[in-house]
């Protein structure tokens, strides 16, 4: 996997901003789902999520894009939870990715919580392009809020994307300035394994799945490996990604993100934000 055709990014957006219906447009428009799975807020996958409407778990879902310069890329899509009960999760999605895409309503504009996961963003030195949401609304404000986001947050909004994830568009100028504007991972696939757990729960067929970017590295199954904050050892039964569908890979290699399963039987085994190393003899 060429390092430079991998886009890492998330999507920051308050509560009712539209974020997880965007994230189904842009699985739509990438080939990732097929008409019959075209379920609102796909993404949201725990069932205590639909009943709220709240993004809990980061999905990170791979996504392969061919662009307007001929070039497949992938792109992952790291989804962060915008209430403000969960700002841990979000710091820990942020950092495995390289760029972040703000998502504001073009009718209600900036809110607090908006702010705070920004912030984060800005703090791991994400590169953030805005996008104006619900540009559809009749009540919908562009101008405005354009100018709210860069007044409160201090990002240029003269190239801010117009889109309605209910109708669509936008959609391919998101994609595109995904490719364009967020870098590729740096990482040494020759270093020693370094891997960041981002999110991990509990599966009863597969026992904890772990959702992982490598930094450094290479990981797949067979190896041994050691969790630094737990001092946990274990085999690597299977790694992977979510395309949306769980995909078995080779490796994971730096700068990539996917999913690692090594029969770890307890979620508390797996912490949010714990680094995953080889074991060395």
């Amino acid at each position: 996997m060429n390092q430079q055709q991998i886009r890492n990014f998330s999507i920051i957006a308050h509560i009712d901003h539209g974020k997880s219906t965007l994230a189904d447009r842009l699985l739509e428009a990438t080939g990732a789902l097929s008409d019959r799975e075209k379920s609102d807020q796909y993404l949201d996958k725990m069932e205590l999520e639909q009943e709220r409407g709240i993004t809990i778990k980061a999905q990170a879902v791979r996504l392969n894009y061919t662009a307007k310069d001929g070039q497949t890329y992938i792109l992952n899509l790291i989804d962060t939870p915008g209430h403000v009960d969960f700002s841990y999760e979000v710091s820990r999605s942020l950092s495995a990715c390289e760029g972040a895409m703000l998502v504001v309503d073009a009718a209600q504009g900036v809110e607090a919580q908006t702010l705070a996961n920004v912030y984060m963003a800005l703090d791991q030195d994400l590169e953030i392009f805005p996008v104006l949401n619900k540009i559809d609304l009749p009540s919908a404000e562009p101008e405005r809020v354009k100018q709210e986001v860069e007044e409160i947050i201090g990002i240029d909004t003269s190239d801010a994307i117009e889109a309605s994830a209910k109708d669509g568009l936008g959609i391919e100028d998101i994609l595109e300035t995904v490719v364009a504007r967020v870098p590729p991972p740096e990482g040494d696939r020759s270093a020693p394994l370094k891997a960041l757990t981002f999110d991990s729960w509990y599966d009863s067929y597969q026992g904890v799945i772990m959702l992982v970017r490598v930094i450094d590295g290479v990981m797949k199954k067979g190896d041994k490996v050691k969790l630094m904050a737990t001092g946990g050892v274990y085999e690597i039964q299977k790694v992977g990604a979510f395309s949306p569908h769980p995909l078995t890979l080779p490796e994971l290699a730096a700068g990539e993100v996917g999913f690692v399963i090594a029969g770890i039987k307890v979620v508390e085994d797996a912490k949010v934000g714990d680094t995953i190393t080889h074991l060395h003899a």
